[in-house]
This record gives structure tokens, sequence and C-alpha cells, in this order.
């Protein structure tokens, strides 16, 4: 394919994942002070006891302009197939920028700079306090839910962060985030994930926003090891990535990257690819891509 052909595939892709209208949680809770500090739930449609709670990472390169109202649409669409869902905000970078959209690779612009990309360490501090929070929270806000079968989903920035949370016991001794013994997770299902940081650096993924993320040279090595999903390795909780072949945004071979490295490890991660997709499909409701991460995620919770 084309470099504008498969430009024009990806501006399709994404207007029609944004194209859904919001949709509104059953309930919301807070997990701090911060006003991102917040997960939406929504309740299984078919109003089923005891369904699996799928935790959902948004994406978006970490940056302020896109927030957890994109993925509304998927979240739903999760609880249309049985799930009780979590749908987690967490602090990014850029917010005080005004934003403007475009339509190409996957990105809001803010006067055609890309903002910065997440925040060290509130972003990684937001996501480890929700999911250390979760099986309170979404046992008080959907009593239907099973807390005892969680599986963490999470497209693109939020894949990584997906991996990362489940990661998080191998993290490096002091780390701040490092818990004592693995996350109590069914397993990860990450979808176009942002997995292999010296992958996604080479390929300059994103505009560059690892490397912004991480604070550039003079912190990139230290953060690295707290970070990059491509090195917090063997995990030991069960992990599949779906990545779509013709995604230009977070390319084949960062997700090829991280599966090769959990190998090294002696892990084996499941790497579903799927032709004639690209970046968003894998969130959007209207295209067959998102049948296939909901059966990924129904063959780890049920």
């Amino acid at each position: 394919m084309s470099d504008s052909a498969a430009r024009d595939r990806d501006v399709a892709e994404t207007e029609s994942a944004l194209a859904h209208p919001e949709v509104a949680p059953d309930r919301s809770a807070a997990y701090g002070d911060h006003p991102d500090q917040v997960v939406d739930f929504y309740a299984p449609r078919d109003g089923r006891t005891g369904a699996p709670l799928v935790v959902l990472l948004h994406g978006g390169a970490w940056r302020a302009p896109y927030d957890r109202a994109h993925v509304s649409p998927f979240a739903d669409f999760l609880a249309r197939r049985g799930f009780a869902v979590a749908s987690v905000e967490y602090r990014r970078g850029g917010d005080d920028i005004p934003q403007q959209r475009d339509g190409g690779g996957g990105g809001f612009r803010p006067g055609g700079a890309d903002p910065v990309a997440g925040r060290w360490p509130e972003t990684f501090d937001d996501v480890a306090a929700a999911m250390d929070a979760m099986p309170v929270l979404a046992a008080r806000e959907l009593p239907g839910a099973d807390v005892r079968r969680i599986v963490v989903t999470g497209h693109s920035a939020g894949g990584q962060l997906a991996l990362w949370a489940a990661a998080r016991h191998v993290l490096p001794e002091g780390s701040p985030w490092r818990l004592p013994a693995p996350p109590p997770l069914r397993g990860v299902v990450a979808l176009a994930p942002i997995a292999d940081f010296t992958a996604a650096v080479e390929l300059g993924v994103c505009g560059g926003a690892v490397s912004q993320f991480l604070g550039g040279e003079a912190d990139f090595e230290e953060r690295v090891a707290q970070a990059d999903p491509g090195v917090l390795l063997p995990t030991g909780i069960a992990t599949a990535i779906v990545q779509g072949v013709e995604d230009i945004v977070v390319p084949q071979a960062v997700s090829e990257a991280y599966v090769d490295a959990a190998a090294r490890s002696g892990e084996m991660v499941g790497l579903t690819l799927l032709g004639g997709v690209g970046h968003f499909p894998l969130v959007d409701p209207a295209a067959d891509a998102c049948a296939v991460v909901a059966e990924e995620i129904t063959q780890l919770a049920w």
C-alpha cells in the first residue's frame, strides 16, 4: 500500500471510530482528588450477575486531547457483550494547551504541534492507584461484577499502561509502584500497544511521545526501567496482543518487538494480526476487528 493510501485509510478509520456519540456511564467514582482521577463504570447490558470485569485504559499518546470519552462507545460495546467495564481516566500531558483536531495520523494538535506526552510520575501514580482501588470501587459501583475475574485491556498508549499494570511486581526494587506479588488478574489484552519503547523510539511513534513521556535523554535510561513493558518481563500473567497489519500509528514492529522480548524471557505472548486493519478499528464498535478483541477478552475472562 502506498503512503498516501495508508494515510487515507488511517484518516477514514480514525473518523469512523471517533464518530460514535459518547456513551454515558452507569456510575462514576473517584479514586483520588484530581479531576482526572475517576473511573466510569458500565454494567453488563444483559443484566447478568457474576460478569467478569474489564478494566479499560484509553490511548492517545498519553496526551490530554484524548480522554476516556472517545472509548466510551467501546466500553458500551463490551458491556453489550456481557462484561462489566471500568473505564479509567488518568493524568496526561498538555492539559493546559488549547487543542485542535487533526484528521490524520490518529492525533490532535494544538496549533499544529503535538502537546507534551504524559506526566511523570503522575500518569503512573494514577494507573497504579486506580488498579489498587479497583476491587473495592467495582464491588461498590457494580455489585454484579466478579472482581475475582479482572482482565485489563488498553489501546495504543493505554495498551502500554495495561501491560505495565500487569508487570508492577517485576518493577525494580525501590520503585514506588512495585507490588510484592503479581496483581490478581486473569490476563491482559493489549490493542496496538506501545509495548516496546526501544522499537517505538526508533520508529518515531506518535511524534516522539515516548521520549517526551520519559523526560528526554537525561532521564530516559533510569525511567525506561520502570515504564517499558519490553523490559518488565516475564510477568507470569496471561497476555494477548491484537494488532492491525496496516497500522501506521503504532506499527506491527512494536508489538513484535515485545513478543520477541517476552519469548527471550521464557514467556509466550499471544499475537493476533488482523489483515486490512489499521489503528482505530480495534476500538471501533462498527468495525469487525472489535469483535475479535471481545473474543480475546472472553478467552481470558471466562
